[in-house]
Formats: structure tokens, sequence, C-alpha cells
């Protein structure tokens, strides 16, 4: 009741914003909106909804779906594990982020179209491929958002730590990670999206099952509904994939509510 009661009035809100974009959406494409955003071929709300409910009764659909989460969840749980181990060695070694952070500047602003190519030619499938591209997309947010949590830990905490006889393995694990959680937490939440966007780039160029190749497939047939359910069910998708780090990752801060 109390959680009610405290989120019940952002809830209405949230809820109110979506309806009244829904109806201006309605009403755009009604009367073909057409003042530098054209509406005249854009499917309606009520297009778009028939389109989903009809791809429900079908079972590609859910393949289609099913595959996307896969990639995803490989790609992610690599870059996870990985990137928090790397962002902690170059905020504790100046030899490790002298050696590494040189690639992390170089890589990170490549996007993930322009890996396409070389990811075919790396890897021996385009399963593979598709995995590599979503798992670098997930990887730079990780580990520069370990990097930071890890060197915003107040060195004082090291400090006492260390002078009550822990020793560098323990100081790890119960003073330098727990600090920096807030910031992994916030690189993980922000890598889960980006993958999303990585992992789509990638089945629209190789794939031929996955949601962003539905959608692009779509766009090739011109199928306009079909577009913009493909476009919904991945933000979606992504939603509901950042809510699922977030509530993973929220027994580890209960630390951080008491706090306050």
């Amino acid at each position: 009741m109390g959680l009610l009661q405290s989120h019940g009035p952002s809830f209405t809100v949230s809820l109110g914003a979506l309806l009244a974009g829904l109806v201006l959406w309605h009403l755009a494409t009604l009367y073909k909106f057409n003042f530098y955003i054209d509406f005249e071929n854009t499917p309606s709300p009520v297009q778009v909804g028939k389109s989903f409910l009809g791809h429900l009764s079908t079972q590609d659909f859910y393949i289609h779906i099913g595959v996307s989460m896969q990639r995803i969840v490989t790609g992610y749980l690599l870059a996870a594990g990985l990137g928090i181990t790397v962002g902690v060695a170059m905020a504790r070694s100046r030899i490790a982020r002298a050696a590494i952070y040189p690639y992390i500047e170089v890589l990170r602003p490549i996007p993930a179209v322009a890996w396409i190519p070389l990811a075919i030619l790396m890897w021996p499938t385009e399963e593979s491929s598709i995995i590599y591209i979503t798992f670098l997309g997930a990887l730079f947010p990780v580990v520069l958002n370990t990097l930071h949590g890890v060197e915003q830990t107040p060195e004082v905490l090291v400090r006492a730590a260390r002078s009550l006889g822990a020793t560098r393995l323990q100081i790890l694990w119960h003073v330098i990670l727990p600090a920096a959680l807030p910031s992994i937490a916030a690189g993980l939440a922000i890598g889960m999206g980006v993958s999303w966007f990585s992992l789509l780039a990638g089945e629209i160029i190789s794939g031929q099952y996955g949601i962003g190749y539905f959608t692009w497939n779509a766009y090739s047939l011109i199928n306009y509904p079909d577009i913009v359910v493909g476009m919904l069910i991945i933000g979606g998708l992504g939603t509901l994939s950042t809510y699922a780090v977030r509530l993973f990752m929220r027994p580890f801060l209960g630390w951080q509510r008491r706090a306050r």
C-alpha cells in the first residue's frame, strides 16, 4: 500500500503521457499531418495493433524474439564479466591502465555498423559475429563506469582497512567494490541499452533471424505496420532488459538506500 502511494502519482503521469502520445499519433495519421514531419504514409496505432495481434499467433515471431534475447544474454554477460574485471584492473594498476586505456579510447567511438564487415571476416559464423558486435556495444560503458566508480572510492576507507590488517584482496572485495557498485550498476544499465543497439545493427546486416532482421525485412517488403511493430518490440524488450539489470543490482545496493 505504501509503495502504491509513493509511486502512484508518477505512474499515473507516465500512463497519461503514453496515452497522450497514442492519441497524437492517431490524430496525425488520421488527418495525414504533413508539416516538416510527414505522417501521410505512417501506419496508425490501430493498424500496428492489428499487425501485432496477427503476429502473436505465428511461431516465427517468437523465434525472432527468442534468437535476439539469446544473443543479448550471451554478449551482455561476456561484456559484463570482462568489463568489470578490466575496469577494476585499470583503476588499481597504473601499468594496466597505460596498456589498456589507449585501446578503449580508440575502439569506443567506432559505431557497431562499422564493425560488421570485420566481424564477419574474423568469426566463423554469422551468429558469432553478431554476438561479438553485441559484446562490444556493452563492453565500453561497463569498463568506463567501473573505472570511474573504483577511482571514486574514498582513499580514507582504503587506508582504514589497511591499518586494520586487511589484505589487498579483502580491501578490494569489502571496500572498493561495494563503494564502486552504484557506478558499476549504472554502467551495466547503460551497457544493456547499447547492446540492443549493437545487436540490431548486426541483425539488420547479416542476420537471418532476430527482431532486428524482422524489422529490416518489413522495410524491404514495404510493410509499414510491421516496421513499427518491430520498433515497439525492440523498445519494450530493451526497457524490460534494463529494468531486469536494475532489479538484479538492487539487493547489492541496499546499503545505499539505508544510508540516505
